[in-house]
């Protein structure tokens, strides 16, 4: 059922009080700690735990999804002990495990603290955090580059490091093996041509694949932070799509404007959806059709069919700048992101430029992670730089 029973004994062999658990995607981190701690809290009495990511948003996604998924599957979860508000499972015994952002949980104390995805957090909190802690701390990412945990906790007398991969995953995705080997060939091709290990694909496959500390050179959009809604006094700029269907996703975002800044959420990052699924999904999401939607020129067969549907649709400017006119001009405005616009968030830290043979950044972005930064660009495009275009006329 949860068979990553590798990765559970090598997190059950560290005997340190901080454990600090890098690992590639699909290595079992999550699954591997919850279900540590879970026993935890069957074993023993009255055992207070937090779990703690970036924003409640991620929770729901990711740890505390896994934890509810673990729960009932293994025949545990009585409904009558889980506290959706507060995110908060009690267990008979009065053991319990509650879900945090670092915001809401900096304050109290705990026996036991598991951060995860702990490189999106940040160290002021995870210190004040792990000093409420009295008993163990569990600490994982996957390492994209170093920071507070390689280069602060990691050096502590009571902490220690293993890194897991996606062989410590008996229970992976068929498919999993699959993509690691394609982006593998990838990587060995960027090595052949003298390509530096900064590079994308070599990059890609140490930190994804390998589980070893990576190096993102070249990001592209460092103007840009999380908020938890679109203010009210902010107005609709336009709305972006970029067109996919079965390996790349079909998304969906809007653009909104305040003093200047541009405040962005995602609404659909989704595969295998026809033109008809678009338009159920987006009217579930309670899209108002009337608003402007600038999509992917490529595809103006789905242009077509959306607009008679009822969508508002127009074609995004393209010509042989407009990717770099579109990221000049969102470089120059201060992006805010809805905290809950997860695949943007992912999208915009992984978006960087390609390198040469000796590293150094070239001004064209690398063709992957970028989805919904395409719907973004769009909007740039057809709606801010159009509109800046005929003011100066």
């Amino acid at each position: 059922m949860f068979a990553i029973t590798t990765a559970v004994k090598k997190i059950r062999a560290m005997m340190s009080r901080i454990k600090i658990i890098p690992g590639s995607s699909s290595a079992g981190k999550t699954i591997a700690i919850l279900i540590i701690i879970i026993d935890m809290c069957i074993r023993r009495k009255n055992l207070e735990c937090s779990v703690v990511a970036e924003s409640v948003p991620h929770l729901k996604k990711g740890a505390m999804k896994d934890f509810l998924k673990i729960m009932k599957q293994t025949g545990r979860f009585n409904p009558l002990n889980w506290n959706a508000t507060d995110r908060k499972y009690t267990f008979t015994n009065g053991s319990y495990i509650e879900f945090f952002s670092p915001e809401s949980v900096i304050g109290s104390r705990r026996n036991v603290l598991y951060i995860n995805e702990a490189n999106y957090i940040k160290y002021e909190d995870y210190h004040q955090m792990a000093i409420r802690t009295s008993d163990e701390i569990f600490i994982d990412f996957n390492p994209a580059n170093e920071f507070w945990a390689h280069l602060e906790v990691a050096k502590q007398s009571n902490a220690s490091m293993i890194t897991l991969t996606y062989l410590d995953n008996e229970s992976r995705p068929a498919n999993v093996d699959e993509e690691f080997n394609i982006a593998m060939a990838k990587a060995e091709e960027e090595k052949a041509k003298g390509l530096p290990i900064t590079s994308f694909w070599r990059n890609w496959c140490e930190v994804y694949v390998h589980g070893r500390t990576g190096n993102l050179q070249g990001v592209i959009f460092n103007n840009w932070d999380t908020v938890k809604e679109i203010p009210k006094e902010s107005k609709l700029v336009g709305s972006g799509m970029d067109f996919g269907f079965t390996n790349d996703p079909t998304t969906y975002l809007k653009v909104y404007m305040m003093d200047n800044e541009l405040y962005v959420k995602e609404y659909l990052y989704e595969r295998n959806l026809t033109n008809p699924d678009i338009d159920r999904r987006l009217t579930e999401l309670g899209i108002n059709k009337n608003d402007k939607t600038i999509a992917d020129s490529a595809d103006p067969k789905s242009i077509k069919e959306l607009s008679n549907l009822g969508f508002k649709m127009e074609a995004a400017d393209k010509g042989p700048d407009s990717i770099s006119a579109g990221i000049n001009c969102l470089q120059s405005f201060k992006i805010h992101v809805t905290e809950d616009s997860n695949n943007l968030i992912k999208e915009l830290r992984a978006y960087r430029w390609k390198v040469d043979k000796s590293g150094t950044a070239l001004n064209e972005p690398i063709d992957h992670s970028n989805h919904l930064i395409d719907a973004l660009r769009y909007v740039a495009l057809n709606c801010i730089l159009k509109k800046t275009m005929w003011e100066m006329y």
